[in-house]
């Protein structure tokens, strides 16, 4: 009989999960079921009464309370995508079939109706109440990641005959200087290449030109390591600075204001790929050349709040949780704290292990979210990979143009990830030292 009640239990919650999501199915919905018993008497259920109650269909779904990593999940230590509060994921999927009593996943909502409307507009509000953006600036939400802005900047900014000046830091300040070659005149005022990007240069040694319509920067090389501490001033009054924030976006207060143009891809502090964010000056719009692609122009996308096609919904949406947890752990300023401290865990337990370990990096800027490292042994590098990934720490290889290893700390990343990898190191030393 016990086993016969738990499988009538089972069917009812199961036709309550499938076919009670509407009135439709209310109605039609037997009031009694009859089950075959696994007993010698057939069990027949108690009449079901359904009822709809309007208040607990809209109510919010109520993420589980923050809690330390799960024992299945890894620490994930790649330069993106990256690393997710797992509070957020949890969040989202509470809410992944039905959005807060819509009836719908967001994947399903249509960009213009007011459900998806609600949560990029919210998010737009948290992102400004986290870096304190100006309401002269616009925020926002893109496709094609920081490397399609290294085409929109200039197309928006200049004409062919403009000049715009490159402070070249690593890989991606590179690429977005040779990319603005097809729609400007870039000038290259500074590049560390020679010193294989372990430094940024000091700005009064900087030889800008006086006529730049901008002066670009990668604020943090995500493969090189190598982070600004604080900016340069374009010397053209009419100039703006540009950065590249992607890797360390969010990761600290930051004075949009001494910016024109911030851009950012979503997936290393904010959330999943698919998500572009730009914040932009508004005097800056509008001003796109006549051959400027109708999806690379500010103007196209300002004026229409991001929605002109339709958007990335989904990553939208995970930015936006990830702005709330910011903000429920006290706001950037908080946040950079905990940064500060991971990476002084990681930096100490590399400079302290006798050259066994080695950072490339000048130490004033060492970037607090990617931290590259080698072995004196070169040949133990695959092994250190392949033990850490066994130990559940994975993506530590170095990216494939530089080599090593490479840990990306996140926002997300918590501090007892770092503490594991760095028993880890210590361990792996005094086996092979």
């Amino acid at each position: 009989m016990a086993a016969s009640m738990s499988t009538v239990a089972t069917l009812r919650a199961t036709f309550h999960h499938r076919h009670l999501s509407s009135s439709t199915h209310v109605a039609s919905f037997p009031t009694t079921v009859s089950l075959p018993s696994t007993t010698t008497n057939a069990v027949t259920a108690k009449p079901m009464f359904i009822s709809c109650n309007s208040a607990a269909a809209t109510a919010p779904v109520q993420a589980p309370p923050p809690s330390s990593i799960s024992s299945d999940r890894v620490f994930n230590f790649a330069a993106g995508p990256a690393t997710l509060p797992e509070n957020v994921l949890r969040k989202a999927q509470a809410e992944l079939v039905n959005w807060r009593g819509s009836g719908m996943s967001v994947m399903e909502m249509s960009h213009r109706g007011k459900e998806f409307l609600s949560i990029v507009q919210k998010a737009e509000s948290d992102l400004r109440d986290l870096l304190g953006i100006p309401d002269d600036y616009a925020v926002l939400f893109l496709q094609g990641g920081a490397t399609t802005q290294f085409s929109a900047v200039p197309l928006n900014l200049c004409s062919p005959d403009d000049a715009a000046d490159f402070i070249v830091t690593g890989s991606w300040g590179d690429k977005a200087y040779k990319e603005a070659g097809k729609y400007c005149k870039p000038n290259l005022i500074w590049t560390g290449k020679s010193e294989k990007y372990t430094q940024i240069p000091s700005f009064d040694d900087l030889e800008q030109n006086p006529n730049a319509r901008y002066l670009h920067i990668c604020a943090n090389e995500t493969i090189h390591g190598v982070e600004f501490k604080n900016y340069p001033t374009p010397k053209n009054n009419s100039g703006v600075l540009v950065a590249d924030m992607s890797s360390n976006f969010c990761s600290k207060p930051v004075d949009v204001s001494k910016f024109g143009i911030i851009y950012a891809g979503a997936q290393k502090n904010v959330g999943p790929s698919g998500v572009t964010i730009v914040i932009i000056r508004r005097d800056l719009i509008g001003n796109a050349t006549e051959s400027t692609p109708v999806m690379l122009d500010y103007k196209i996308h300002a004026d229409n709040n991001s929605l002109y096609n339709t958007p990335p919904c989904y990553g939208i949406y995970m930015c936006g949780l990830v702005f709330e947890d910011l903000q429920s752990q006290g706001g950037l300023g908080e946040v950079e704290k905990k940064n500060k401290k991971k990476a002084e865990v990681l930096y100490e337990a590399i400079d302290g292990s006798n050259g066994f370990y080695r950072c490339p990096v000048e130490k004033p800027v060492r970037s607090l979210m990617n931290v590259p490292f080698t072995l004196a042994e070169t040949p133990l590098e695959a092994e250190f990979i392949k033990e850490a990934a066994s130990e559940k720490m994975v993506q530590l290889k170095g990216h494939r143009s530089v080599g090593g290893m490479r840990a990306s700390i996140y926002n997300a990343m918590p501090l007892a990830g770092v503490e594991k990898l760095v028993a880890f190191m210590k361990d792996f030393q005094a086996r092979h030292a």
